[in-house]
């Protein structure tokens, strides 16, 4: 890891620590391009009552909106921990270039945030899920990608 890099990563870590005063979670994200602080995130998700506000999230939502574009291409997240699978779709999502963590999933259990269930989840058939998810084809379901494919002047994402 890159001196950089460890500094990045440490900006993370003050954030999600100095969080927890502040009501919300034990965790701290940093986006970067080059040498530039792009955006800072803190978990949220008990002082906005909003189940997605991980810091992660949080910290993508900024810089996308700080560069104006849906794609992160060209930066690094720095996470004060292992993104869980929602943050780490949203990276994916995001393009981002790199993540960059600093405790781990088996850090985050020990410290009460155990997401061992919703990587285990992905690998059980859907009818053992506790939530329900099923597929009801309709005859015009398809009809908003036919929408989307005659669309000529659309953005790929």
């Amino acid at each position: 890891m890159a001196a950089d890099d460890a500094t990045w990563l440490a900006h993370a870590v003050d954030l999600a620590t100095a969080n927890v005063e502040h009501g919300g979670g034990p965790f701290g994200a940093v986006i970067v391009r080059g040498d530039e602080l792009v955006s800072s995130g803190q978990n949220r998700v008990t002082p906005d009552l909003d189940p997605t506000a991980h810091a992660e999230v949080v910290a993508i939502r900024s810089a996308c909106s700080v560069l104006g574009d849906f794609s992160l291409a060209g930066c690094t997240l720095f996470a004060s921990c292992e993104p869980c699978p929602l943050c780490l779709s949203a990276s994916l999502w995001a393009r981002l270039d790199r993540v960059v963590y600093a405790a781990d999933r088996d850090d985050a259990a020990r410290g009460g945030f155990d997401d061992r269930a919703f990587y285990d989840l992905f690998s059980k058939p859907r009818s053992e899920w506790p939530m329900r998810v099923a597929a009801h084809p309709l005859p015009d379901g398809f009809a908003p990608f036919d929408a989307w494919l005659a669309k000529s002047d659309r953005i790929a994402y």
